[in-house]
């Protein structure tokens, strides 16, 4: 008998194992335009912050505005459930790394406060940014109409792994459809990793989706429960249901690959998968005005039973302003990220982000070793 497979793998790729194709025709980075549409909002950079307490605060969402693009809020975060937050932040750092994840579990037990989420809502409306705020699927029903009313500009829907079909003991849970009629601003769904989720995601009428299940650099999801597609291959299957969905129906959604993006090639790899823009966290965890202070950890992290993330140090690396727009002395791809995206679409022949959809991408295994014996300390 010959060799049979209970299942047959396909196979997937990262970011590490493609390369980006140069255009036929090329173009000064100057002319290019990075303008990124969510809904009927618009951010001159398609880069995004994502709602984790380490990285995002009403101050640093307000900074990233400035800077063109968009900072998400954790609804349900510690700025939700403190009065000082800030002080809790501070325990968090100082705490020793071997007892790290059972504080967290200990802080976050604190109940959210509508006040206080309706507050930092507030607080960053005042600066004069478009405020995101993030919310689990279970909470959103109930908290997404406070934070608009309080002028949330965009409702984030946020977990692990989000289906259009969620099954729950509950009588009626969170209809998307409804939920959008109800509060009327654009409505991101995350996270998820497959074309038909995707499609069915788009077809409740949300405005965005986010790409990526266990990617991030403070996430332990693929090690727990060992969920997760590698970014590229879920990038490219979720753009591909965005573009039916778009011939079938003429309403544009965006796609926003969420996690495991650590340098400039990681997002023009990402943009040319078919994101229209990135969602980064880690990395700017690193800015100097991240309240973590040079560390950040998982919203999943608290988890009272499994918790899927570690609190990870990752230093200081620069001001927000370094990291997106330099100047940068770091020849590693971590800083100026704005030009980096700008160069790649000039290589590219890209005006556009859309435009950067139709360059061709190639798998290449050897892309981060083929001549770099001396870098890689041979």
């Amino acid at each position: 008998m010959g060799r049979r497979l209970f299942k047959e793998l396909e196979r997937s790729y990262g970011f590490d194992e493609v390369a980006i194709v140069p255009g036929q025709v090329t173009i000064n980075p100057e002319l290019t335009s990075t303008k990124m549409t969510i809904g009927d909002l618009e951010f001159e950079i398609p880069i995004m912050a994502s709602a984790m307490d380490g990285a995002v605060s009403p101050r640093f969402a307000a900074r990233m505005h400035e800077l063109g693009g968009l900072a998400v809020l954790n609804g349900e975060g510690l700025y939700s459930r403190y009065d000082d937050p800030y002080s809790v932040l501070e325990d968090i750092i100082a705490t020793p790394q071997a007892e790290v994840t059972e504080f967290l579990q200990q802080v976050y037990s604190e109940p959210v406060k509508d006040h206080l989420m309706a507050a930092q809502v507030q607080e960053i409306k005042n600066s004069g940014a478009t405020c995101a705020i993030s919310f689990t699927p279970q909470s959103t029903k109930r908290m997404s109409p406070i934070a608009v009313e309080a002028g949330a500009d965009m409702i984030v829907v946020q977990s692990t792994v989000t289906t259009a079909r969620h099954m729950s003991n509950s009588y009626r849970g969170l209809i998307f459809s409804e939920l959008i009629e109800s509060i009327k601003v654009p409505v991101m769904v995350g996270n998820c990793v497959t074309y038909d989720v995707a499609l069915e995601l788009m077809e409740t009428g949300i405005d965005g989706v986010l790409v990526g299940v266990g990617p991030g650099a403070a996430c332990t999801t693929r090690e727990v429960v060992g969920v997760g597609v590698p970014q590229v291959t879920a990038t490219l299957e979720c753009a591909a249901a965005r573009e039916d969905y778009y011939k079938s129906t003429g309403r544009y959604v965006a796609v926003i690959t969420d996690g495991g993006i650590r340098t400039g090639g990681d997002i023009c790899k990402s943009i040319v998968s078919g994101a229209d823009g990135v969602m980064l966290g880690t990395p700017f965890a690193q800015a100097e005005e991240a309240p973590g202070r040079g560390y950040n950890w998982g919203m999943a992290n608290p988890h009272p039973e499994l918790p899927r993330g570690t609190r990870v140090k990752v230093g200081t690396k620069g001001s927000l302003g370094q990291i997106l727009y330099g100047p940068t002395s770091v020849t590693d791809g971590t800083q100026n990220f704005v030009a980096a995206l700008k160069v790649g679409m000039g290589m590219c022949g890209a005006y556009s982000i859309r435009d950067l959809h139709q360059a061709e991408m190639i798998i290449a295994p050897a892309m981060k070793t083929e001549g770099k014996f001396l870098q890689l300390g041979g």
